[in-house]
């Protein structure tokens, strides 16, 4: 096979892999004793975090069809898969609404900005997961939360430290690095009609912080753009 063709398959081999981490990940802190291995909490709590946070960015990415461009079908079955897997997530819901963003771009049309009166951190983001939020997806969840616990028998204290927090915590991860710091306003006007900014991170930063979301013009500037090649965009 022409080495072409094999650069097809690497967003599906590196959004399998994310998948994979995300899921081995789970199984094997849900199935620690934490009252023998303590010191496995904050590095899981962590490291579940940033695996949570590159689910929903492998799903954004399929809403761009950067995994496997030309195939909408498997760009939407796995971003489908991530988003179920992440919060039950509709994903044509998110997909269309960040197809909005992209459109309305930091004015009042824009349904990830804030209202023009509750700018800061807190209330943005409080108002930003209400919208995505519904109360299906809270009773989903809440059955599978019992589901892992009295039917799987994985312990209460297990399911909330390596389920339940990192999927909050990965909520915040994305809002600060992907919402209010590329679009927020910080008296420093945008520098186009994209009305966001990059941070100015190194390489490896950027990835740990939220993989590359932070160099957030390039992304809407180029926005079939992959997570992983952001860099090369921000040096071109």
């Amino acid at each position: 096979m022409k080495t072409p063709e094999l650069k097809k398959f690497r967003g599906i081999c590196i959004a399998c892999l994310v998948i994979g981490l995300w899921s081995g990940s789970l199984v094997f802190l849900l199935s620690r004793d934490i009252t023998v291995s303590a010191w496995l909490i904050i590095p899981g709590i962590l490291i579940q975090t940033f695996l949570y946070t590159g689910l929903f960015i492998t799903a954004h990415d399929a809403m761009h069809g950067s995994i496997y461009r030309g195939h909408t079908a498997v760009n939407s079955t796995i971003g489908a898969l991530c988003l179920a897997a992440y919060a039950l997530f509709p994903y044509n819901k998110l997909r269309d609404s960040h197809f909005l963003h992209h459109r309305f771009s930091g004015t009042q049309n824009d349904p990830d900005y804030h209202d023009g009166t509750r700018t800061g951190f807190a209330a943005w983001y409080t108002r930003f997961m209400l919208r995505y939020i519904t109360w299906w997806q809270i009773l989903g969840m809440a059955a599978l939360f019992n589901i892992l616990v009295h039917l799987l028998s994985v312990p209460v204290l297990n399911v909330i430290l390596f389920w339940v927090v990192p999927s909050l915590l990965s909520t915040v991860q994305l809002f600060y690095f992907g919402t209010y710091l590329p679009h927020g306003d910080n008296g420093i006007p945008f520098a186009d009609g994209h009305r966001a900014r990059s941070n100015d991170f190194s390489t490896f930063l950027s990835f740990i912080s939220c993989y590359h979301f932070g160099y957030h013009w390039e992304h809407h500037q180029y926005p079939a753009t992959p997570w992983w090649l952001l860099p090369s965009r921000r040096e071109s």
